[in-house]
């Protein structure tokens, strides 16, 4: 781990929220040592609405006391603030831009899943085809690559976090499967070896644990 002497960096997060683990992934491919402030999202703390005032909502970095907010925003932050550690985006302007559009394909195009899972009836056969065809557009992007970012992980990896391990769970705890390993062979092999690779063994939560924790909050639609 890298010793930053003398900065102070803070995440204000929650547990079990992809977006927040986004920003800790990246926080730990730097090695850049932080203090996780866990937010109640119900409840949110005076701090988090003073440093994020717009969007009102976690992740939240406070670097030296100056705050930075939205997780995408926050890991190009991180990536062009400290040099050291893991790079996140390619050095070459083109390989950036294509980064950048897909992490923003991620988060545009696969929020969806959560009406797919939490919906029913017409409004869930909706949700439901527009995520699978988002699904078939991620399936022939890995078309020839290990991760969305080549043979390394990077921006747009750390964006799918979601499809990583939060849908699977998700699925298994509202009865419902959308991304078989029939549809989508090399979306499952990226899951492999995503969750398997060292830092996202430091950074994510269990399956288990999230497992139990979603039981606590989701019900199934059946």
């Amino acid at each position: 781990m890298a010793d930053y002497q003398g900065e102070e960096v803070k995440l204000f997060g929650a547990w079990g929220s992809p977006f927040s683990s986004r920003v800790e992934i990246a926080l730990k491919m730097k090695g850049v040592k932080y203090e996780l402030i866990q937010e109640d999202t119900a409840n949110k703390s005076p701090l988090l609405l003073k440093y994020n005032p717009v969007h009102k909502k976690i992740p939240v970095l406070l670097h030296n006391g100056k705050p930075i907010a939205e997780s995408i925003v926050i890991i190009e932050y991180i990536d062009e603030t400290w040099k050291s550690g893991t790079p996140i985006l390619p050095q070459d302007p083109h390989d950036r831009a294509m980064a950048r559009f897909w992490a923003k394909y991620l988060d545009d195009k696969l929020m969806p899943m959560w009406k797919a899972i939490r919906s029913t009836g017409e409004e869930q056969e909706q949700a439901t085809k527009d995520t699978e065809e988002a699904l078939k557009t991620l399936e022939n992007e890995l078309k020839g690559k290990k991760f969305f970012g080549g043979e390394t992980i990077g921006l747009a990896d750390i964006t799918a976090n979601f499809v990583g391990l939060w849908l699977g769970v998700l699925e298994e705890v509202c009865g419902i499967k959308i991304m078989t390993q029939e549809k989508y062979p090399r979306i499952h092999e990226w899951i492999n070896g995503y969750v398997e690779s060292g830092i996202m063994k430091r950074s994510l939560p269990t399956r288990s644990e999230l497992l139990s924790l979603f039981q606590t909050y989701f019900k199934p639609t059946k």
